[in-house]
């Protein structure tokens, strides 16, 4: 009783009775102090005093203040009057898992709806940039939810970006248009070995331009395709361009994409092209287009999906880690990465990109019945020579010489490289 009488922080009680004796008698509050104390109690606070936003703002350091405030959402009205009200238990909560987004478990079965504001409210603290643990997070994400998160990414000349993010990109599933042009990456790059993981069996777009592939890496690329049906079987449109090391032998592994609609080889190292133009043709019903084909002008392949902003969060964080290696310039530390043989400056140009090409010179070839290509129908008599030409081909494939040449094309080399895989 003495102690609530002599507390400073209450509130008015009202009229107090004390049972004594057997009867009710009424406190006397005449003390002055008491009295005092009553008449003037202390109105109840929900911040310090001297709390004031910002102070709250300069005091980014102090991650106990700003737990006091992270609960609450602060805005001005028309008088300019501040005025604060409480997030929902949701905003709470979803904070709190995206900043600890790379310990979670699984998010396999997790709501779509939900899984896609987590991941909204993760890239907003850019915990997909956070080295180790921005991969693991990320991760989750990919395994639960494949293609929602990434269905196209467009990595066009941006070889810093596949040198510092290696393992981030690799971790994508599902993707139907993947753009590497421009990005040096060579016979021997682990990304190219990707490629023919079943991860990226759902690719049907993809650009290799500039890249500085030979014969080598085209068939390592088509290794799985061509001897266990698996890795880039459903590929329909192929940019090869740019890349003067690809001869006629390498255009031979291209035969075994069965589904490919469109392709670029213009650039390249070719010898005899027409010949090329009625392989293709007969192995794969490509044939040569008189003008440049829409498809290839990179201009349909974006970056789509969750994901889209994080690519252009690792490119500014890449681009920033080169600037602080000021006696590394960025295409020498893009080579250092890439653990390639040192390139001249000229071979580093697109010749195709640099200077205006007649439509003489592409070498572009799409399927005539394909629909995704917009080219016109051929004339009838090309139809009927475009089905001889097949059934000759067919006569070829049965004959038991060509047969016995194919075994003998996979047992030596094929196997050898898939051996190492």
């Amino acid at each position: 009783m003495a102690y609530y009488l002599n507390s400073e922080a209450h509130l008015d009680p009202g009229p107090i009775y004390v049972r004594e004796n057997g009867q009710l008698h009424m406190v006397n509050l005449a003390l002055d102090g008491v009295k005092n104390s009553l008449q003037k109690p202390r109105p109840f606070r929900l911040f310090p005093k001297g709390f004031s936003v910002e102070l709250c703002m300069n005091r980014e350091d102090d991650t106990a203040q700003k737990e006091k405030t992270d609960h609450f959402i602060f805005t001005y009205t028309r008088e300019g009057n501040l005025r604060y009200s409480a997030k929902s238990l949701f905003s709470l909560v979803l904070g709190f898992i995206s900043d600890n987004v790379d310990h979670i478990d699984s998010l396999i079965g997790f709501p779509e709806q939900i899984a896609e504001k987590l991941f909204s409210a993760a890239e907003a603290r850019q915990k997909f940039t956070e080295p180790g643990a921005g991969l693991r997070a990320l991760q989750k994400f990919t395994e639960a939810y494949g293609s929602l998160v990434l269905c196209s990414l467009c990595l066009r000349n941006r070889y810093l970006v596949v040198a510092e993010k290696l393992e981030e990109i690799k971790s994508f599933r599902e993707l139907t248009r993947l753009d590497l042009s421009c990005c040096w990456l060579g016979d021997e790059h682990e990304l190219l070995e990707h490629l023919t993981n079943e991860a990226l069996s759902s690719v049907t777009q993809l650009h290799l331009k500039d890249n500085c592939l030979s014969d080598a890496g085209i068939r390592k690329m088509t290794a799985p395709v061509r001897v266990m049906k698996r890795g880039l079987e459903n590929l329909a449109l192929l940019d090869l361009s740019c890349n003067p090391e690809i001869t006629d032998a390498g255009i031979g592994y291209l035969f075994s994409f069965r589904k490919l609609n469109c392709l670029d080889i213009s650039g390249t190292g070719l010898k005899d092209i027409k010949a090329v133009k009625d392989k293709l043709r007969a192995n794969i019903g490509l044939v040569h287009s008189k003008v440049p084909l829409k498809e290839f002008d990179h201009s349909n392949c974006k970056t789509e999906g969750w994901a889209d902003q994080i690519v252009l969060q690792w490119e500014r964080v890449s681009v920033e880690a080169v600037r602080q290696r000021k006696d590394v310039e960025p295409r020498k530390a893009a080579q250092y990465f890439y653990q390639n043989r040192a390139r001249t400056e000229v071979t580093r140009k697109c010749p195709l990109a640099e200077t205006h090409m007649n439509s003489s010179g592409k070498l572009q070839f799409y399927r005539e019945e394909a629909p995704d290509c917009h080219e016109p129908l051929l004339s009838q008599e090309s139809k009927k020579s475009k089905k001889r030409a097949f059934k000759e081909s067919e006569q070829e494939q049965s004959s038991p010489q060509s047969a016995k040449q194919k075994c003998v094309c996979l047992a030596v080399e094929d196997w050898d490289l898939l051996n190492s895989y």
